[in-house]
C-alpha cells in the first residue's frame, strides 16, 4: 500500500486537513491522473465538468456526470479516476460541523443549476485554505449553505461492487453486451440459475434487482455516450439496447429529471479560466 500513499502525498490530500477549521479549495484539470484511496476530516463537495468522473467507495462505484456534483461526507474512504484527461475538477472541503443538517451526512450526486454554477465560477481563482472571517470563506459556506435548499434529488447515479464473484461474471456478460436487449430469464439460463434463485443473488448481494442494475448501467453508459456528443439520440438508444427513442428518453428522464437532448445541448460554461 506504501506506494499509493505516496502518490496521494504528492496531491494535495494532505494539506485538505492541514487547518482544521479553515474551507479548502482545490481545482484542478485533471490530466491522466488518478487519485487512489483515501479519506479526509472535512467533507468533499466535487464538481466536475467536460466528462465522467468515477468515485469509488468501499461498496459502490458513483458516477459522475459533467454538470454534476457529488457530496462526500467526512471520513469516507474514496478514490477518483476521471474518465477522460480533459475533466476539470472543482473541490471544496469543509470542517464538519455540530448538529449539521442530515443533507451533509449522506453520500449523493445532485445536478447543479445555474445559481450554483455561478457560484462555483466566482470560486474559479482561489486556491488553498480560505481562512475563517475572510469574505471568501463566507461565500464558500453560503455554497454550502444552500446545497440542502436546492438540491433536492439525489440521483441514483451509483452501482454496487459485488461481493459474490458469480455475480461478477454476470456484470461483466451485462457490460459487454449493452446494445443487445438482455433477458432476465435468458441470464438466468445460461448461467445455470433458477429465475428465483438469481433474483435472491442480485436482492441479497447487491440489494436491487437485476432490472433496477440493467436499466441504470444502460443509461449510465448513454450518459457517457451523450457527453461525447458523437451520436444523436436514436443512434445512443441503440446503443444501450433501447429500439424504441421515446422509451429511452422516458427511462433516462425518470433517472436524472432531464431529456437526452438536454445533455447533447448543455454548453460547457466553466472553461477553465
Amino acid at each position: 500500500m506504501e506506494s499509493s500513499h505516496h502518490k496521494v502525498d504528492k496531491y494535495y490530500i494532505k494539506n485538505v486537513d492541514a487547518d482544521k477549521n479553515s474551507i479548502y479549495c482545490h481545482h484542478d484539470l485533471m490530466g491522466e491522473l488518478f487519485v487512489p484511496t483515501h479519506k479526509h476530516l472535512k467533507a468533499q463537495l466535487l464538481y466536475a465538468e467536460g466528462d465522467v468522473v468515477f468515485v469509488t467507495t468501499e461498496t459502490k462505484t458513483y458516477f459522475l456526470p459533467a454538470r454534476h456534483f457529488i457530496w462526500i461526507p467526512g471520513g469516507i474512504e474514496h478514490s477518483i479516476q476521471p474518465k477522460s484527461e480533459n475533466v476539470m475538477m472543482r473541490n471544496l472541503y469543509f470542517p464538519i460541523e455540530a448538529n449539521e443538517n442530515v443533507f451533509f451526512q449522506t453520500e449523493g450526486i445532485y445536478p447543479v443549476n445555474n445559481l450554483l454554477l455561478q457560484m462555483m465560477l466566482f470560486t474559479n481563482r482561489w486556491n488553498g485554505d480560505l481562512e475563517k472571517g475572510t469574505p471568501n470563506f463566507v461565500i464558500a459556506s453560503a455554497i454550502k449553505a444552500i446545497l440542502p435548499q436546492i438540491c433536492l434529488t439525489n440521483l441514483p447515479l451509483e452501482l454496487p461492487l459485488p461481493k459474490d464473484e458469480r455475480l461478477n461474471k454476470i456484470l461483466r456478460f451485462i457490460e459487454n453486451n449493452l446494445g443487445e436487449t438482455i433477458l432476465f430469464a435468458e441470464v438466468a439460463t445460461q448461467f445455470g440459475y433458477s429465475e428465483r434463485s438469481l433474483y435472491r443473488l442480485f436482492q441479497k448481494d447487491l440489494g436491487m434487482s437485476f432490472i433496477q442494475y440493467y436499466t441504470i448501467r444502460r443509461i449510465l453508459k448513454a450518459i457517457e455516450l451523450l457527453l461525447e456528443k458523437k451520436l444523436s439520440v436514436k443512434e445512443i438508444a441503440q446503443e444501450v439496447g433501447y429500439n424504441s427513442v421515446p422509451t429511452f428518453s422516458n427511462t433516462f428522464y425518470k433517472i436524472l429529471r432531464q431529456r437526452p437532448s438536454d445533455y447533447l445541448n448543455q454548453d460547457e460554461i466553466l472553461k477553465r479560466k
